[in-house]
């Protein structure tokens, strides 16, 4: 039974103007029966994003669970009162995203969809195969260099568990960017997500662009 992993320990990448980074290797244990059950059980579907005035589908497939619905796994209901617990928050449910092979990927971003962006907790447990996971500072998006901009590569394994904190939505971008290879094994992330609603909530373009799950898309 996957269970969390009480001698995992917790590295605190600090980013600087309140934004930090907590780092746990091997954090959840027996991460690989998760892994297989939420692969093989849970009913991916194609992420689609309404970006301006059309949709977009990515390269990654998604699905939800919120309160009330039963658990992909039971071991997800400890896996959340621990994360809880510890930074004091309240999730209302989790996503899940799957990376079926390397040429699956996610440039880099900001959540601006949670609007609340100056003090956020999002824990992000990696299951599967080890993926690049990029961080950049705002001011570098612009950058032409190899990297865009990147400054850390933190690359979560299996079981290990990111949680960005703080004012990273607001002065930081993420990605996970594809590797090129139909042979790469699935990657799987889980995300819990909370903001705090202090100072000004984000206005851009399209802040409200509702993230749907459609049809099946299985990758050939």
């Amino acid at each position: 039974m996957p269970e969390v992993n009480p001698e995992a320990e917790f590295e605190r990448l600090d980013l600087g103007d309140g934004a930090w980074v907590d780092v746990a290797r091997g954090w959840l244990l027996d991460a690989d029966e998760l892994y297989v059950r939420l692969r093989d059980d849970v009913p991916w579907a194609a992420n689609r994003l309404f970006r301006y005035d059309h949709f977009v589908e990515e390269n990654r497939v998604g699905a939800f669970w919120t309160r009330g619905t039963p658990l992909p796994h039971p071991a997800l209901a400890d896996i959340t009162r621990t994360l809880q617990h510890r930074y004091r928050v309240q999730f209302e449910g989790f996503g899940m995203i799957q990376y079926r092979d390397g040429r699956d990927g996610q440039s880099f971003h900001r959540d601006t969809d949670m609007r609340w962006l100056e003090d956020t907790v999002i824990g992000i447990l990696s299951l599967g195969a080890r993926r690049p996971w990029l961080l950049r500072p705002r001011a570098a998006r612009n950058s032409h260099a190899e990297n865009k901009g990147a400054t850390h590569d933190l690359a979560p394994g299996n079981g290990d568990l990111l949680v960005m904190g703080g004012r990273t939505q607001a002065e930081w971008e993420h990605s996970v960017p594809p590797t090129g290879g139909r042979t790469m094994a699935p990657r799987i992330s889980i995300q819990w997500r909370h903001a705090r609603r202090v100072g000004r909530p984000f206005m851009g373009a399209r802040y409200d662009a509702p993230l749907t799950y459609g049809r099946r898309s299985p990758r050939p």
